[in-house]
């Protein structure tokens, strides 16, 4: 979910706008923080950045990735949010109504609070920290978390407190999807569920994301479709999808080992990085 300050995208090149697509569609879904990772691109490979509406286009391929997908959830969660407002309960319109629950605190934190985040929460220092804590504070939820809970037996408090999590991530370094999968397993739900209400949940928050950068994109009066944007979303759009596919297919047999351990190296890195030069 990254909000960044871009610079002029007529400077970038092929290889940048591919290296900012692919990072962005990789990173978005799995554990690892995408708006640490292109903060940390842009700045250490020297990369000037991407427009408006290269941030748009990313988004939207992005948010189409995730909602192939889980097509078929999403067809059953609005259906059954249909019933439910009919006053039909089903175990799918609870689900819709409890992602909506969670989106609320991410909404509300990030309107009253994306000034004092931009202004002194993107630094590479802080991106580097949050890259390490979080993903040693996944690295335990993972080990001490019981794996007994579908999203079946998902409640409106647990629904709020991934939600609270959410708000976490607005700081780069944490992960969007990262700080919700560890919330949802300190709370007992299995690998494979947690990260299915992550991606769930994903949705709304990217659209929202997403429509607030149109809407600053309409505002600037410069909303043109240029081919860079075109490439950066199919890109994102592929890498995203695929993605996708392979967390869950992974989390079907392992845990979230491997992503603590790249988050360490890559934290690491980061601060070396900072400190060093």
């Amino acid at each position: 979910m990254p909000r960044l300050v871009w610079g002029n995208a007529g400077s970038m090149g092929l290889l940048e706008i591919i290296i900012l697509a692919v990072v962005q569609g990789i990173t978005e879904f799995l554990p690892i923080s995408s708006s640490g990772h292109l903060r940390a691109a842009a700045e250490i490979l020297g990369i000037p950045g991407s427009t408006l509406t290269m941030e748009v286009a990313m988004h939207v391929g992005t948010l189409g990735a995730v909602i192939i997908y889980f097509s078929r959830d999403i067809v059953r969660i609005i259906a059954g949010l249909f019933r439910l407002a009919g006053g039909t309960r089903t175990d799918s319109g609870l689900l819709g109504l409890y992602l909506i629950m969670a989106t609320i605190p991410v909404f509300a934190a990030g309107y009253y609070g994306q000034y004092f985040i931009d202004a002194h929460l993107r630094t590479l220092e802080i991106i580097g920290w949050m890259t390490i804590v979080f993903g040693v504070v996944l690295w335990w939820a993972d080990r001490a978390g019981m794996t007994v809970l579908r999203l079946d037996h998902m409640t409106p408090l647990n629904a709020v407190l991934i939600g609270i999590a959410q708000v976490l991530a607005l700081v780069p370094g944490t992960s969007r999807s990262g700080i919700t999968i560890t919330a949802a397993r300190m709370l007992g739900f299995e690998r494979t569920e947690a990260a299915r209400f992550s991606m769930l949940l994903s949705i709304p928050t990217i659209a929202g994301a997403g429509a607030l950068i149109t809407l600053e994109l309409i505002n600037t009066g410069d909303a043109a479709l240029s081919r860079s944007a075109i490439i950066a979303g199919i890109l994102a759009f592929i890498t995203a999808l695929a993605a996708i596919a392979l967390l869950m297919r992974w989390l079907r047999f392992a845990g979230f080992a491997p992503f603590v351990i790249y988050r360490l190296l890559m934290g690491t890195a980061i601060l070396y990085w900072v400190y060093a030069t």
